[in-house]
């Protein structure tokens, strides 16, 4: 029996052994494959925004750490998604990648909007430069102090959103009715800053946004924020509660545990870099690990930083996961969301 046991446990370890020397091998020939190559990198919009300054920030690093030139091709359209669907569509070889709106991109698969023809979850995720932490502020000239204040309001709170089936209004039209909220979501500003100037006249009481966004404003003192959107408080605002926090307090807290964790979900896709399906594995993997290398790099978290650029890696593997969980609701979760997306709620 032991002379069984030892063959075994050989034969185990050969077989990690020629595994792990089989991965080497491939790491190789990927690296082999990239050196002196291009690589277009998609920006699915126009030069001088926030997707387009992290790509070029990223360029040179992923350039060190791939051996690859990177190509930057701004294709703007359609909201991001001509850019979207060019990654998707293209040469599964491995030398097309980009940033995508990960967020709106799902929002747009779910609801079926027309030219929305690729499928999130079936990207090749190499990893996220930032995640999209919803939070919710009122104006500190608002009675509204709290999170508790505003589920507690026996009046109705106005809330301020950009068009129907927008970020700030569906975050209000889910987060609402699932909370019990008595509130009044005034849509149709043209833009965030719109939002934000009729909080500063105290047109309205408050509004969901982007943490990048609403940072300011609360170093202005103009508002205040009162919840966040993750399930666990962010380390930037320790001070802040949790939306799921509150969950437990309600009726029905399995039902809206659901609808946070699929909202939550939706907000985690964030900003991710990805590449089409059918690229050979170890492609994936060669360039998984290249994005890590490239933005774990000190010297390009340093001028992130510098930038006032917020970083929030997920590795590639993580963000299949997630974009997994964000379009693979529940038929009636996914309900309310498509309702809300729509401009129906």
């Amino acid at each position: 029996m032991r002379r069984t046991f030892l063959k075994g446990m050989a034969a185990t370890l050969v077989a990690g052994a020629l595994a792990s020397l089989g991965g080497a091998v491939q790491a190789e020939e990927a690296a082999e494959f990239y050196k002196g190559k291009s690589i277009n990198w998609i920006v699915p919009y126009k030069p001088g925004g926030g997707y387009d300054e992290y790509s070029r920030l990223l360029a040179p690093y992923m350039e060190k750490y791939t051996g690859a030139r990177i190509d930057i091709v701004n294709l703007p359209g359609a909201g991001g998604m001509k850019g979207a669907n060019e990654i998707f569509d293209a040469p599964p070889d491995g030398l097309t990648v980009g940033i995508i709106n990960g967020s709106a991109m799902v929002t747009n698969e779910l609801a079926g909007i027309e030219g929305a023809s690729y499928k999130v979850a079936e990207y090749n995720f190499l990893g996220r430069v930032a995640a999209d932490l919803r939070v919710l502020v009122m104006g500190t000239n608002s009675p509204y102090k709290s999170f508790a204040d505003v589920m507690a309001s026996e009046n109705d709170v106005l809330l301020g959103a950009t068009g129907l089936g927008g970020s700030t209004y569906v975050d209000a039209v889910i987060t609402g009715p699932a909370f019990g909220i008595k509130q009044r979501v005034i849509h149709g500003f043209n833009s965030s800053t719109d939002v934000r100037q009729a909080l500063l006249r105290g047109d309205i009481a408050g509004m969901w946004g982007s943490l990048g966004s609403a940072l300011q404003g609360v170093a202005d003192g103009d508002h205040v924020i009162v919840v966040q959107s993750a399930p666990e408080r962010s380390p930037a605002l320790p001070d802040v509660p949790s939306i799921f926090e509150f969950i437990d307090k309600m009726d029905n807290p399995e039902g809206l545990r659901e609808i946070m964790v699929a909202w939550d979900a939706l907000n985690a896709v964030g900003r991710p870099v990805a590449a089409p399906p059918g690229v050979p594995a170890e492609r994936v993997a060669f360039l998984r690990e290249a994005f890590r290398k490239s933005i774990t790099d000190p010297d390009f978290v340093a001028k992130a930083t510098t930038g006032d650029r917020e970083l929030d890696y997920v590795s590639g593997e993580k963000m299949a996961e997630v974009a997994k969980t964000a379009t693979g609701m529940s038929p009636k979760v996914k309900e309310i969301f498509v309702a809300a997306i729509r401009g129906e709620l």
